[in-house]
Parts: C-alpha cells; sequence; structure tokens
C-alpha cells in the first residue's frame, strides 16, 4: 500500500491542489490526514470538499479542535492571529463541514500498516515533536513501531535503536525532500511537513508517501502559487503577517 499522507494545511486551497497534482502522478492508494485542515488560510471550505472528494481520513488537529471550541462556545475568546484567522473561517463554513470535523478522532491505530496516525506526537495531540528531548520522551511513553505526526510544519524523521550503550535516537530532516528507508528493527516516527503552512525555512509544500511494501518514507516538495494564496487572505481581512511568512516559509 503508498499512503498519500497530507499534513497542515491550514485552508491553504492553492498548495493542496498543487499537491494532489503532483502525487496523482506518483500514484497512492489511500490518503491520511494529520490534522489542521483549517487556521490561517483563506479557503477552508473548499480544503475541507477536496478532502472529502478524496475520501481522506482525517484526524483532529489543534486548529480543528480550536475551532469546534468557538462554534460552540465553550473557548474564551483572547485576541490573536490565530483566533482571528479561525473566528473568520466559521463565517465561510458549511454545517456539513462543521459536522464533518465533529467525527474526526484524536488519533488512530492502523493494524493493518502497523502505524499510529496522531497529530502533535504518538501520545499527544499538541504537543510538539521538534527535538531529541522530545523524541525521547515519546518513545518512551509509546511502545508503537511507526508513528505518523505533523504540527511543527517539518518535514523530519525521528528514530530510536536499541544499543550497548541503551537507546540511541537519530534525527534526519527532509526539508529539500528525499527517501528514508525503515530500518527493520527501528521505531521510527515520520512527519511530511506542511501543505500549507511550511515552517523550515522552504516555502514550497510539503508532503510524504509511505511505501508499505519497500518501508519507504519519501517527501516532496512542491511549488505552488503563493500570490493566490496570499491575495486571497489579504482580500478576506486575515492578518497580514500571516500572509507575509508563507513566503519564506517561517
Amino acid at each position: 500500500m503508498r499512503l498519500l499522507l497530507l499534513s497542515d494545511i491550514h485552508a491553504n486551497f492553492a498548495a493542496l491542489q498543487a499537491v494532489l497534482k503532483d502525487a496523482e502522478e506518483r500514484k497512492y492508494d489511500q490518503v491520511m490526514h494529520l490534522g489542521d485542515a483549517v487556521g490561517y488560510g483563506p479557503h477552508p471550505h473548499d480544503v475541507l470538499e477536496t478532502l472529502r472528494d478524496i475520501d481522506a481520513v482525517c484526524i483532529m488537529g489543534n486548529h480543528d479542535q480550536m475551532l469546534l471550541e468557538y462554534e460552540d462556545g465553550t473557548r474564551p475568546y483572547k485576541e490573536s492571529v490565530v483566533a482571528a484567522a479561525l473566528k473568520w473561517q466559521l463565517t465561510r463554513l458549511t454545517e456539513r463541514d462543521i459536522k464533518w470535523i465533529r467525527t474526526w478522532r484524536d488519533g488512530i491505530d492502523d493494524p493493518d500498516v502497523g502505524a499510529r496516525y496522531r497529530h502533535g506526537t504518538p501520545t499527544s495531540l499538541d504537543d510538539y515533536m521538534d527535538s531529541v528531548t522530545a523524541a525521547r520522551d515519546a518513545f518512551a511513553q509509546w511502545q508503537g513501531r511507526i508513528g505518523f505526526v505533523g504540527h511543527t510544519h517539518q518535514p523530519m524523521v525521528y528514530a530510536t535503536l536499541n544499543a550497548p550503550v541503551g537507546e540511541w535516537i537519530k534525527t534526519q530532516s527532509l526539508s529539500e525532500g528525499g527517501t528514508y528507508m525503515v530500518p527493520p528493527a527501528a521505531r521510527v516516527i515520520l512527519n511530511p511537513g506542511s501543505v500549507g503552512q511550511p515552517r523550515d525555512g522552504n516555502p514550497e509544500a510539503s508532503y510524504a508517501i509511505f511505501d508499505t511494501s519497500r518501508n519507504s518514507f519519501e517527501v516532496f516538495r512542491v511549488p505552488y502559487d503563493i500570490l493566490r494564496t496570499q491575495e486571497a487572505m489579504l482580500e478576506a481581512g486575515l492578518p497580514q503577517v500571516l500572509a507575509a511568512r508563507l513566503a519564506i516559509g517561517k
């Protein structure tokens, strides 16, 4: 099976379109979205419609969860660029969109692939897998073999192997794309990066394909029409900083 792994689209429809066009040529069997379909961007409804159309399995991200909390009135509103975007997006989503987001689970275990899908770490929706220390903690709390996460907006590999001196953690950035072959005895946590809000200094959209027969995790970077997204954000009155950061991938 070839899994198309998407994460952190953040309502950036132009980036999602470019990624899906690129991925179609590479072939895939199933789409997994690792959270944060909404937040920041100008096209939340179009992104959700597209994810439905391609039968994506979606899990809950922290922005998806915050959106529901604002909708339900259970989250106090505090002025911020995150809150401003989510509040605006609620005016653009349909009742069907909201109902669908409510069905998303906080993590999924997939026995066929032998993997766990979750937004932040294998054991948390909103913790960050952004350091060797965080990886060591995650591996200690979770005994699975393969975990797929998002949230940091950076394509990364964290791997652990037992060694004579104890557990050994290795990291590998895939900011320019590339393939990581999962060693047979390793436990790994894999991040495909962000489709719509890269934060590794590379503004190109990021996604990955995991091939279960080859145990290969391949990250691809895809250029897209950043200006189109920026113009839509500014036209919608979204905070300018959210548009500006797209051009620098930060």
